[in-house]
Formats: structure tokens, sequence, C-alpha cells
């Protein structure tokens, strides 16, 4: 995620996605059509422009549930207090209303005026208007309006598969030919070990990049799964019924643990199967230039072994072994592996529970030096929390049970690849009625918090000046504040999951809006998505590829006051800091934790559209 180191179609999807296989043909071809209506919009001549140029009024660029809230940004002087909602093709007004009074943003120098058009419910395609000329891109009201971003953002990890072709039937235009095999990865001086010492050759295949990079990193893939599990175990019944248009999309697993699969058992080959442990990454000695991948021949290895790395492992296979023993005819004994490679690595971390993975450190003493992602962490309370968590839901053995109590007041903070604990709760949470006595009553305390947390996200959202629960504080704008938003938008929607209470998910549905186009910056911050979207990530394929549209469905960073890659940015204010060009790791990368929270975000409004009453 931290590299130091680009004839425009007018649907990015348009080809994306085809099929020899007459059943995923026709599913293919519907989702094609409903995504070509959704970023297809406009003429040519129009969007070429649009993507340079920033619109007046800032809205989500995709469209919103019928009986969902509704708003637009106006981010420049107006010169009457009126807005228009019109129709996009037939220019006639559906709506008028009136601009709020003018709120001075906390996170720039912005000044905003809102127009709330909750009203509006009828389907159709749409503008907000102000007198002066001055419109919104396009954006649609329709049930499941989500749904194709929803399924893009998912089927983005099929295009970070490492050591397999990306086939045009799935890939479309951005087809590629297999990257890193790493059936032949080098064990770094490092990370010896009786049985391995420096220069064992190991295979370490598959798996997902991690970021804009081609490096794979445990510690980065255990939030990651983590999340995406936690997607699947809260909305089994929707993830059962849905295709993405992946290889094996028609088997017997749902598409989501298909994907998961692919990463899941890369993470098994990084355990040391002599005493569990766990290396902490699969990695170049350096980072690759901006080459399509597989082309550079440079050795891979894998390093040094760490305790963050091997409970993160730990607590993923432990929930896999949960979720995949309901699937054991189609994987026999998988479950079982699962569940062995976890407990292997919890007594692996028990012996050694402050292992540092300390790359500074490494390369004082060990050559070749790495200078890939280091995902250093000092602090491992959160992770052995999260491990007991998962093993304790898994197994019921009540050893892991005494460890995760004695943490379990510890304090709700979103999560990120360091900061691991609050999926933890989530399980406990999800689970909580099938727990004993004593443990469901200290979790009502847990419930309490989390509650009293998601109180102070959805209750700033009116004073914020684009009404969104993301930027209550400068500090969410950091290194991924796109996924801080996403994030919080997760712990939102298990509030409303608790609770019962559609506020919660009005006030998560904001930070989406926030993604899709109604931020400072004026960006849809999903590639492929919306009508202003990224077009130069800093992802080596789309840089490499001689293809103008990046590679589809991934959310890039967002804005970074930082601005750690020294990059050029127009503005340096905490919301506008942002930058799209290819350069810029600070704040256009993209990475596969940041896109799991909008995964789980995206796809749990389509699961409870109708629970909540946002489509009839």
């Amino acid at each position: 995620m931290m590299a130091f180191l680009q004839s425009h179609d007018c649907c990015p999807f348009l080809h994306s996605f085809s099929s020899n296989n007459a059943a995923e043909k026709m599913n293919t071809n519907f989702l094609l059509t409903k995504i070509s209506f959704v970023v297809c919009f406009l003429l040519p001549a129009f969007i070429a422009p649009a993507q340079n140029t920033p619109a007046a009024i800032q809205v989500n660029q995709v469209g919103f549930y019928p009986n969902a809230p509704k708003v637009a940004v106006v981010t420049v002087k107006a010169t009457s207090p009126d807005f228009f909602v019109i129709g996009w093709q037939s220019k006639d007004t559906v709506l008028r209303g009136k601009l709020s009074e003018k709120i001075q943003s906390a996170n720039s120098s912005i000044i905003t005026r809102i127009a709330d058009f909750s009203s509006l419910k009828k389907t159709g395609t749409y503008q907000v208007a102000i007198p002066g000329s001055h419109s919104s891109y396009p954006f649609v009201i329709k049930e499941k309006v989500l749904a194709e971003v929803a399924i893009a953002v998912l089927k983005s990890y099929y295009f970070q598969r490492v050591s397999m072709p990306l086939d045009e039937e799935y890939a479309g235009k951005w087809k590629r030919p297999a990257g890193h095999p790493d059936t032949a990865v080098l064990i770094h001086p490092s990370a010896v070990s009786e049985k391995r010492p420096a220069g064992t050759v190991i295979s370490s295949p598959g798996g997902w990049y991690d970021a804009g990079d081609y490096n794979k990193y445990i510690v980065n893939s255990g939030i990651t799964m983590a999340t995406m599990f936690a997607a699947y175990e809260d909305y089994e019944v929707y993830y059962r019924q849905l295709k993405t248009g992946i290889p094996g999309s028609n088997n017997r697993l749902p598409d989501i643990l298909d994907e998961l699969l692919v990463n899941l058992r890369w993470m098994l080959t990084m355990q040391d199967p002599a005493d569990g442990g766990v290396y902490n990454k699969c990695t170049n000695a350096s980072f690759d230039g901006m080459v399509m991948p597989g082309v550079t021949t440079a050795p891979r290895y894998l390093v040094q072994k760490g305790t963050a790395a091997t409970l993160d492992f730990a607590a993923v296979t432990a929930q896999a072994a949960r979720i995949f023993s309901q699937f054991k005819s189609q994987l026999p004994g998988f479950s079982d592996s699962c569940l062995q490679a976890a407990t292997s690595a919890w007594r692996w971390a028990e012996a050694n529970p402050a292992m540092q993975y300390d790359q500074e450190a490494i390369n004082k003493k060990y050559q070749p030096q790495i200078s890939t992602g280091g995902y250093g962490d000092r602090n491992y309370d959160d992770e052995f929390f999260l491990a007991s968590c998962e093993l304790f839901v898994t197994t019921k053995d009540t050893r892991y049970l005494s460890l995760l109590k004695q943490q379990l007041n510890r304090p709700i903070r979103i999560p990120s690849w360091n900061q691991v604990a609050l999926p933890g709760l989530y399980t406990l949470l999800r689970l909580k009625p099938h727990m004993d006595a004593e443990t469901s009553a200290l979790l009502k305390d847990v419930q309490k918090r989390l509650l009293a947390f998601a109180d102070t996200l959805a209750n700033g959202v009116n004073g914020n000046a684009f009404r969104t629960v993301m930027g209550r504080s400068s500090s969410d704008f950091n290194w991924g504040s796109n996924s801080n938003a996403a994030n919080q938008g997760v712990l939102l929607i298990n509030a409303f999951l608790l609770s019962n209470n559609k506020k919660y998910m009005d006030a998560a549905l904001s930070n989406i809006d926030y993604i899709l186009g109604r931020n400072a910056t004026g960006y849809c911050f999903v590639t492929g998505i919306g009508t202003r979207s990224p077009m130069n990530p800093h992802h080596r394929p789309s840089v490499a590829d001689s293809i103008t549209e990046p590679v589809p469905g991934f959310v890039v960073g967002g804005p970074n006051p930082g601005q750690q890659d020294k990059c050029t940015y127009a503005f340096k204010e905490p919301e506008t800091s942002y930058t799209d060009v290819a350069c810029s790791y600070a704040s256009n990368e993209i990475a596969i934790n940041w896109n799991a929270p909008l995964v789980y975000l995206l796809n749990a409004f389509e699961a409870l559209q109708s629970k909540v009453g946002y489509s009839k």
C-alpha cells in the first residue's frame, strides 16, 4: 500500500463481462444492462470534460432508494433560495424546494447550502438544479439502486487475483495473463527456522495483491477477510443468491465465499507447519515498477513471522472454520483444516506474545533489505481479543472466553489494519443469543457502549456542511480516509441490527452518499462508477495496461492532508486534499482493506432495503 513510486469509452463496464456458459451469460448480460444504465447516462461529449470539471452541486452520482433520504449540496454561491429537481431527459421540473441557510464547513473553506428532496419518491433519472445554469450530475431513483456498485466493489477482488489469468469472459477488456506464480518463494534470512533455513524454497501461490503494489500481506488480509466474512454471516440469505460474474459463479458456493477462498488458500500457505507461526508477507525485496503483474522476475520472499500476523491468521481461519462447516460436501475436510490452523497459530502466539515485525531492525541484520509495506504493529491486545472472540464462538472452548472477558470493556474504535478489536465485538454481539447467561450480561454493556458510539456518529450529521457522518472531525481525513467513511457506516448498520432504529441506517446511508459523490471534491470515489470518478488511481495494472479506464470497482484512499507522496495537490485543506494522479499513493491508491467495509456497507443496504422501508 505504501509504494513509492497512465480513446475514452462512454461505458467503462460495457464490455467487461461475457461468458461461454449459457446461464452465466444470461446473468452477465442482465448485469451489464443494469450497470450500463447507471454509469453511462451521458453522451461522450459531456462525459469527457465532466471528469475534469467538478459540478457546482454535489450529489450521490449513482442514486437513491425511493423512500430513503435524498440530499444534494450546493458548493457555489446561489443567486436564489430555490432549487429544482428536473427530469434528466425531459428537463421538466418534478420538485421545487428551498435551499438551507449557508453552512461553513469545519473541514475546509467551502460554504454550502443543502437541497433536501427526500419527498421525491418516483422512480426515474434526475438532476438537481439551481437558477444560474448550475446543475448536479444525473442520478436515478429506484429500488435496488446500489446493486450494481455493490457487485462492482466485491468483484474488484477478482481483478486483484495473483497467480491466475484473468480471462476475457470474466474480466472483459481488463483481461491479463497470470501475475506472480509464487510457486518458488524463498525463506528470507529473517524467517529462518530449524526446518526452513534461509533460501528454502516454498510454494505460496494465489491470494490477492494487497493494493496498488504486487505484494501479499497477512496483516492487511486479516482485517479484510474478517470484514467480508462478517458480511456473509450477517446477510447469508442475500449472499447465497448474489451473482457477481466470477469463475465458478454457478457452483454450489456463494460467490463471496468463492472469492474469499482465493485469498484464504494463500493465507494457509503462509503458516509454518512445524510450529504454527505465520510469516508477515510474501514480497519482493522492493516494489515493482509501474508494470503489469508477473512481468518482473525479481525473487519473492517469505519474511519474518510475527505476533500480529499470526493472530490475524488465527482469527480469520477460526471464522472460516465456522462458515465453511456449512459446506462440507463441497469442501470435504476444509473446515477442520482451518480450525486446526487456527488453534496451531494461537499456540504459537501464546508462546510468542510480542514478536514485532520491525522492518527497520530486520534490514540492519539481514540481506536482502526489504522496503515493501511493513504493516508493523507494536500492540497485540486487539489481535489477541479478535482471535479469542472468533475461536470461542467457533469452538465454545472456555479458555478463549476467559481471555476475551478481560477485554470486553475496551474502547470502541473504528477498525483499521492495526486496530482489529471491533470485528470481534461484532461477532460476539451477532451471536449473543447463543451465549451463556454471564457472557450475555457482559455483552449488554458492550451493546450499550456501541450504541452510544453510534449515537455520536449519527447525531453529528445535521451539523455537517455535507450532511454526512464522515467529516464530523477533521481527524476523519487521513491515509485511507474513505475506509473511515465505510467503517463508520458498518458500525452504524450494526447499531441498527442491534436496535432496529432506522436513524442509524439513515446515517450510514449518508456516508454512502459521501463516497459516491456528495463530498467536497465532487468525485465519486469508486472507479468506473458515476459521472466523475478517479481515472488515474495508484494501481499498477490500471497504469500499465494501456486501457484508458482504470480497473473498475475500487474505492481510492480519499482526501488526506498528510500528502505523504509529495505529489502536486490543488488543495491542502482536510476534506479537499485529494488528487486524481497515479503518483498519489497517499490519496489515490486502492487497497483490499479499504474496499472490504464498502463491500459490507453497500451489500448490507441491498439486503436490508425492504426491511428498513427504503423500497416498496
